[in-house]
């Protein structure tokens, strides 16, 4: 429960795209926003902030289990490695991690996610069963997991249970290492609304499929129909890798996303995740759909999956949000940087993100407003930032922080994504509960230990 009257003022802001000075905010005990008023002087019972203020990201795709993967494909023993071996050798973590591993695991990541900026996490979760395939007695086993990992570590949750089938579009039926994700129709509604039953705070819940290989398109229409009426987002991986694009010309005729806009009842409740291969007649049904797509650009180069058309996806209008995905790196900051550099290696152009004819110079500005607004969408929320009425999230800026030593304040934004190495947030808030207190969290040293003894059993079961 949050601070009955929590009452803060800030130096600065972040509000409405622009630094706001002297800013006010009281947050409710049930923790929102309940009055943010810029050009105030500090009441006197208020908490005075130690630095400028931003809201919290929503972080808009995330693999928790994947966290236990970080930094151990890096080494290639054959003459080639690509996003398919990669990920072979990560269902064999998969197969592998309990829930109880999996609680801490995720905790540790949650924590990272927190101190690198999100304040809530979209989880596309298809580690539903036992290690064998075989249905836990209860099936929210590692649903629960995330959960009470989340509990722990202090962040908003958006469970997304997927819809999981088929190995491929030419196959009926999943692998053998993939039998812990079996999933119909039924079982992904079942799982969503139990989720939603069990009324955890700051636990919010959707759906997701897989992907077109992994799901028939009946399947999905029944889903669609399933959501029909529900305001929950609805979540799929698509267009990630060219192999992709190519295996769904030769099973349907089709492009993946020129596929989904043609056959399935995408609207503002979709967020398509990666979309990295898309021609421009796809992201413009895209737009008309209403749907917003999820960019995860670290993992993204990591798997050696591609750079999207970042410029055609913001000239559209939209909706973008980023994710960490296989969590080799769980800070905005960094996301941010890599989608926007990723552009200029591409392009060979600067600044690619900017858009000074629409008044918005600033490239940082422009990424971290878009992802504010659409990373609300993707985890399911009306309201989000610094408003009244938003969940009472909020990061605090290290103010000694030697990236912003010496610049005027309308440069901040631009130096905290583009002049790296930066600290970490120096205090977290969220749902008016502070989570990070002088860069510590404040369970982070037992979650740490929690973390080296689930990736030693893993380490073990191999």
């Amino acid at each position: 429960m949050a601070d009955a009257g929590l009452l803060l003022w800030a130096p600065q802001a972040w509000l409405g795209g622009h630094w706001r000075d002297a800013v006010l905010l009281r947050a409710t005990a049930d923790g929102r926003w309940a009055e943010v008023r810029p050009d105030t002087p500090p009441p006197a019972d208020a908490q005075r902030l130690a630095g400028p203020v931003v809201p919290g990201l929503v972080n808009a795709h995330s693999h928790a289990f994947q966290r236990a993967f970080a930094g151990l494909a890096e080494r290639r023993t054959s003459a080639s490695d690509d996003f398919w071996s990669w990920r072979d050798r990560m269902y064999r973590v998969a197969l592998r991690i309990g829930p109880d591993q999996l609680e801490a695991v995720a905790a540790q990541l949650y924590a990272e996610l927190l101190r690198g900026g999100y304040t809530q996490v979209c989880e596309f979760h298809y580690l539903h069963h036992d290690r064998d395939g075989a249905r836990y007695a209860d099936p929210l086993t590692m649903s629960q997991a995330l959960v009470r990992a989340a509990t722990r570590a202090g962040i908003g949750l958006t469970l997304l249970p997927v819809l999981y089938q088929r190995a491929g579009f030419a196959q009926a039926a999943l692998r053998d290492d993939q039998r812990r994700f079996a999933s119909d129709v039924d079982d992904v509604v079942r799982w969503r609304d139990a989720a939603r039953a069990q009324r955890a705070q700051r636990v919010l819940a959707g759906v997701a499929i897989h992907s077109l290989r992994a799901a028939s398109a009946g399947s999905i229409a029944a889903l669609a129909e399933a959501c029909r009426g529900d305001d929950g987002p609805i979540h799929i991986h698509i267009a990630e890798q060219t192999g992709e694009v190519d295996d769904c010309l030769a099973a349907t005729g089709e492009r993946p996303i020129q596929w989904l806009a043609q056959h399935a009842p995408i609207d503002a409740r979709w967020q398509l995740v990666h979309a990295t291969h898309a021609t421009p007649d796809e992201i413009d049904a895209v737009a008309r759909s209403g749907a917003g797509v999820v960019i995860c650009p670290s993992t993204e180069a990591n798997l050696g999956d591609g750079a999207p058309d970042l410029p055609r996806w913001l000239a559209a209008g939209v909706p973008l949000s980023v994710g960490s995905d296989s969590q080799v790196t769980r800070a905005w900051r960094e996301e941010l940087r890599q989608l926007e550099y990723a552009q200029r290696l591409t392009l060979r152009r600067r600044n690619v993100a900017a858009a000074p004819q629409d008044g918005v110079d600033s490239t940082a500005q422009r990424l971290f407003d878009a992802a504010l607004a659409g990373g609300a969408r993707a985890a399911g929320f009306t309201q989000w930032g610094l408003d009244a009425g938003a969940p009472a999230d909020l990061l605090v800026i290290d103010r000694d922080d030697a990236c912003l030593l010496g610049l005027p304040t309308s440069h901040w934004l631009d130096a905290l994504v583009f002049s790296s190495p930066a600290r970490p947030w120096r205090d977290v808030l969220c749902g008016g509960r502070w989570v990070v207190r002088e860069h510590r969290h404040a369970a982070g040293e037992a979650i740490a230990r929690d973390f080296v003894t689930a990736m030693t059993a893993l380490e073990g079961d191999s």
